[in-house]
């Protein structure tokens, strides 16, 4: 607060002022945001959800501001972007999203009482038998590509700053053409399962196509790899798959158990989403 401003406000405390709340104003009481207006601005928005704040206020010929504190405050609309997904699902695909959730989450609940178990896998097609500890005995297997460059992206590159510091820049950069394909089985104890893929059959449960939501690599295990490798570049396909296999070792035993048990949780909202993607 400046100087003179101290004084002002000393002066009218000395005349007997007693509250810093601001005096009521005299003038012409708000009359754009009423019920008409808020009603009129909903149909706009309602035929055309892109519609613009200054397109509505042109077309109500009301001041944006009204148009702003409707919108925002008074009905609570907030503009989002459209969420990406990766294939547009059929009718067909949802039922087949919402059958197989529901079998695994019955499967769940089965509990034969045997003290042996099967090694269970999660993949493409196939059927099951009751079998008790889903998840205790699930492997789950996924392939990503990974590039030896692979530039950091906008939301990790983020960094704090004073309104007053200048904008920061980040120069575009692409990925390199060479890449490794990364081929990984999992289950929740962190066990690296190639070698029980190889000594054990295992049987395949049904899995529904385009479904990354319901696949634990994807929704879970790539993300955190292609953020870990943000920004790094190496020289040899060799480098890569050293560093590769040292992010995996160094993974502690609950981030793989969380990713697996979640599957518990997307299955039922894939039901109460009448099969539509799950986003988290």
């Amino acid at each position: 607060m400046s100087r003179s401003r101290v004084y002002q406000w000393c002066t009218c405390f000395g005349e007997g002022r007693t509250s810093l709340d601001d005096e009521p104003k005299s003038g012409r009481p708000k009359t754009s945001t009423n019920e008409e207006n808020t009603t009129r601005v909903e149909e706009l928005i309602k035929c055309d959800r892109r519609v613009k704040i200054r397109e509505i206020a042109l077309k109500l010929e009301i001041p944006k501001s009204t148009v702003h504190e409707i919108v925002h405050d008074t009905s609570g609309y907030r503009k989002v972007s459209a969420r990406w997904v990766p294939k547009m699902l059929t009718e067909d695909h949802k039922l087949q999203r919402i059958e197989i959730s529901q079998r695994l989450l019955q499967r769940c609940q089965q509990d034969n009482g045997d003290e042996d178990t099967t090694h269970i896998g999660v993949g493409p097609g196939g059927d099951f038998q009751a079998n008790n500890n889903l998840f205790d005995n699930l492997i789950t297997g996924d392939e990503t590509w990974v590039h030896l460059n692979t530039p950091e992206s906008k939301r990790d590159s983020m960094t704090w700053k004073y309104p007053s510091s200048p904008v920061t820049k980040k120069f575009k950069v692409q990925r390199s053409a060479a890449k490794v394909m990364a081929t990984v089985f999992w289950d929740a104890k962190a066990n690296l399962t190639q070698q029980w893929l190889q000594r054990y059959g295992w049987e395949i449960l049904p899995y529904p196509v385009h479904s990354p939501d319901l696949a634990p690599s994807d929704f879970h295990l790539f993300g955190p790899l292609k953020r870990h490798l943000g920004g790094m570049a190496f020289e040899t396909e060799d480098d890569l798959i050293s560093e590769l296999r040292n992010w995996f070792d160094n993974l502690d035993v609950d981030f793989f158990r969380v990713g697996i048990n979640s599957l518990l949780s997307r299955w039922q909202k894939c039901i109460d989403l009448h099969g539509d993607y799950v986003e988290k």
